[in-house]
């Protein structure tokens, strides 16, 4: 065999410039070829080197010729020509394999034989031997043909280069050594960073990343096919290995995080590590990846996450995909890095990524998403700057095992925009016009609710338009709601926004964060209707007219208490003295306890939710007009109220009833929606009949676009209300309408 050779080294689709920056590193020049292949040249020694330290390539291949062969006979006589008993010995075993791709010569078994009986030949003649028992060492050949080129080459490696030989546990879609070892050297990551995998399996990025920050050679743990060939000193592999071994790194300086929801691959992932070496370097916990926070900066989140195939297949990935903006503004001076096949990605995520690139994971189509975070920049205001660039979006507490980490450098502060939610002086602008507006409401206000014996009230109604929320005073709490509209933010800088405002709102009315309730209201559209949003339980007492109600600011998108039917309760009072009062769709019934309060002689509350029904007793309860023991006068009706109407003895039974339905609403326990706008008029027409000659309905809805025709029902009065009934704290004199019906 020459003293050197023309070689290849094969990798993956978009990984050729890694494998020539790694081959320039070991100092070995090279060029890229065509996709998958790099071209260098070296002797024996090269390739023991490229095969030991290479991490993204797959082989190491000696290119032993490369001719047109349009048809067999070139194909035979060519291969033939080649001097073999130079390349191989006597007793070598050489199976050929075969590739075609766009050329006349399709039949790669056809191309396979040629080649094997023009190598024998050769052999034969070269080696002067009538027979060949290929009993030796292994020298696989190769006959790649394309576009009528052939290429012969000889497979110095054996099994593909990914085979480092720690990893036995494999999760159910195992990402390549190779693939994964590429991702973090295109990456910022260095071992002196934070570096985290939220969706680990058995490891393979970490441990990649932990051998690479360690200088762990890829290959020194694995045999190679060359290591057998006659040519080939005894001492070349084992010296290289040597010299790999004392060029080794005893440790890193940031322990490296991977999480995954499976415990079973986590297992996996330590037993993996272990056998790696690098055990000790990494951290494996369980976690859910939208639950990841950490005080630590300037990382790298380097992850393979699950993806489908097709847009819409599985709707908990959708669902995973949307919300990871919300879960990286969280790292503020941390890069991003995300190998997916997921479709538009970038539209999920909200925003384009700094560079892309496609890359193969298998046989799948892949592209490589890298958002670049701030860089770290050294100086004397190293620490102070650091919190400023992270406190903007900073989640308040470590992601578990965080604490594994030690403290951050104290001389590095971040220069530029986050990755996810970096928010622009617009923001910090409109946060100053809000702060103003609040503060000149706060002053016009501070002894309006005093005066009318309230301590829930209405602050802020979207004055500006480019801050389109509501901000509701309750006793000592804020209740923040955003009414979604059309603006330029991303998702994570939009989460990041709606921290500000709210950052804002509570910094600005003296209230603590603790206390400032922040939800999400989205229009509602066809059939859709509001939904729960928490699970806290969470319920405290405040103030109106004299009485109390209770409140929860964190579950639902109402609170138990609508702030706009203040003016309205207090009409209930005034006409409940000695009446039967019927609140219908009743909610938490405040109406019913402004009636109670108010002397009625007998109430009926009527919803389809036990839970409101049980609230609303609560709320009678504690302002003392019914106990645990007596509700006399009082009667609580779990019925769709369609149904209660339908099924109620005929008679005139009611002198005040409050109609005061939701605009869309469904439930399981009926088989029909509910719709203000065509189901309201009738239901009112069934109502009647069961109201007393004189006696008024109170109607109202929160729907603008709604028609109604007085003339369709057979009253002696209808008016609307409205400008008597909206409270003067609502700059929106349209957020519900109201008419006074008398039977």
């Amino acid at each position: 065999m020459s003293s050197t050779h023309d070689l290849i080294a094969t990798c993956a689709f978009g990984l050729e410039a890694i494998v020539r920056r790694e081959l320039e590193t070991l100092g070995i020049e090279a060029t890229i070829g065509e996709s998958g292949r790099v071209h260098f040249r070296g002797d024996l020694e090269t390739i023991a080197l490229a095969n030991l330290q290479l991490r993204c390539a797959d082989r190491v291949l000696i290119r032993v010729a490369e001719f047109p062969a349009a048809d067999f006979d070139a194909l035979f006589e060519t291969v033939r020509a080649i001097p073999w008993g130079d390349l191989l010995p006597i007793d070598a075993e050489f199976p050929v394999t075969g590739r075609s791709i766009k050329s006349q010569l399709s039949s790669v078994p056809a191309c396979q034989r040629t080649v094997k009986r023009a190598i024998v030949d050769a052999m034969l003649r070269d080696h002067r031997a009538t027979t060949l028992d290929e009993t030796g060492p292994l020298f696989k050949i190769d006959v790649a043909l394309l576009k009528d080129t052939a290429t012969l080459t000889i497979d110095t490696t054996g099994r593909s280069l990914h085979r480092r030989g720690y990893r036995t546990d494999i999760s159910q879609a195992p990402l390549k050594e190779t693939l994964a070892a590429a991702m973090v050297l295109l990456s910022f990551w260095k071992p002196d960073r934070p570096l985290l995998d939220p969706f680990c399996g058995s490891g393979t990025i970490p441990i990649e990343a932990a051998r690479i920050g360690r200088n762990i050679a890829p290959g020194i743990d694995r045999d190679f096919t060359f290591e057998s060939w006659p040519t080939v000193a005894t001492t070349l592999l084992p010296d290289l290995r040597s010299r790999a071994i004392a060029a080794q790194v005893d440790s890193i300086e940031e322990r490296i995080l991977g999480s995954d929801l499976d415990g079973r691959v986590l297992r996996a992932a330590r037993d993996n590590a272990e056998r790696a070496g690098v055990a000790d370097s990494i951290h494996f916990q369980p976690g859910d990846a939208l639950r990841l926070t950490s005080r630590r900066r300037f990382g790298c989140l380097i992850t393979n996450p699950p993806y489908g195939r097709r847009i819409g297949e599985d709707r908990e990935l959708d669902a995973l995909y949307h919300a990871l903006p919300d879960v990286l503004r969280g790292l503020p001076t941390w890069s991003h890095y995300f190998l997916t096949a997921y479709p538009n990605f970038e539209h999920a995520v909200g925003r384009q990524a700094d560079r892309r690139r496609k890359l193969y994971n298998g046989r799948i189509e892949c592209t490589y998403y890298q958002f670049h975070g701030p860089k770290r920049v050294v100086g004397d205001r190293g620490e102070a700057a650091e919190v400023a660039s992270s406190d903007a979006a900073a989640k308040p507490h470590d992601a578990p095992g965080d604490h594994t980490a030690p403290p951050e450098k104290p001389y590095t502060h971040a220069a530029g925009p986050a990755a996810f939610g970096h928010l622009d002086a617009k923001a910090t602008h409109q946060a100053e016009l809000f702060a103003t507006r609040l503060r000149k409401r706060a002053k016009h206000l501070r002894r309006w609710p005093t005066k009318r014996n309230i301590t829930c009230f209405r602050l802020y109604e979207r004055d500006i338009p480019e801050i389109p929320l509501i901000v509701d005073r309750y006793e000592d709490h804020l209740h923040i709601t955003e009414y979604e509209r059309p603006h330029d933010r991303d998702p994570a800088q939009h989460a990041n926004w709606l921290d500000l405002m709210a950052r804002t709102a509570g910094e600005t009315l003296e209230v603590p964060a603790s206390n400032v309730h922040f939800k999400r209201r989205g229009r509602q559209k066809g059939n859709t209707q509001h939904e729960k949003v928490d699970h806290t339980g969470n319920r405290f007492v405040v103030h109106e007219g004299g009485l109390k109600f209770l409140v929860n600011l964190d579950d639902y998108v109402d609170t138990g208490l609508f702030l706009d039917h203040r003016v309205a309760r207090s009409m209930v009072r005034d006409l409940a003295k000695d009446k039967w009062v019927l609140n219908l769709f009743c909610y938490t019934g405040a109406f019913t306890v402004y009636a109670a309060a108010g002397g009625a002689r007998k109430t009926t509350s009527v919803d389809l939710s036990n839970t409101y029904l049980s609230w609303t007793k609560e709320n009678l309860r504690i302002n003392g007009l019914i106990d645990a023991k007596r509700q006399d006068g009082h009667s609580f009706i779990a019925s769709d109220v369609e149904q209660f109407i339908a099924d109620h003895p005929a008679g005139e039974r009611y002198d005040l009833v409050v109609f005061d339905p939701p605009t869309y609403s469904r439930s399981k326990k009926t088989e029909k929606d509910w719709n203000v706008q065509t189901d309201a008029i009738p239901m009112l027409q069934t109502l009647l009949p069961l109201v007393r000659k004189g006696g008024v309905i109170l109607f109202s809805t929160n729907f603008r676009r709604f028609k109604f025709d007085p003339d369709a029902l057979d009253v002696a009065e209808c008016h609307e209300i409205s400008k008597q009934t909206v409270p003067e704290d609502f700059r929106n004199r349209r957020i519900h309408r109201c008419w006074r019906i008398v039977r």
